[in-house]
């Protein structure tokens, strides 16, 4: 007997994340421990713990992506807009 998902198009997902944002926080955990064991600072262990929080994905959206389109909306892409004369 085998359980399939409702949706077999689904990114797979592992408690609150995607498996690849685990695989980001995975390796940014660990070179956080090898930087705070040469005695370089806890910066990336808060950018880890930063980019952990805003991954966090509820009913299929993230902080981060919602940044993300911000970003690209305001600074990144540029808006076109048309003006037309109404006619009465």
């Amino acid at each position: 007997m085998y359980i399939y998902p409702d949706n077999l198009r689904a990114k797979a997902k592992l408690w609150l994340w995607e498996l690849k944002d685990i695989v980001v926080i995975g390796v940014g955990f660990l070179l956080s421990v090898l930087a705070l064991a040469q005695g370089l600072g806890m910066l990336l262990l808060v950018l880890t713990v930063l980019y952990a929080f805003l991954s966090i994905r509820m009913e299929g959206a993230s902080i981060l992506d919602f940044l993300r389109c911000a970003v690209c909306f305001l600074f990144l892409h540029q808006q076109y807009y048309e003006w037309k004369e109404r006619k009465s």
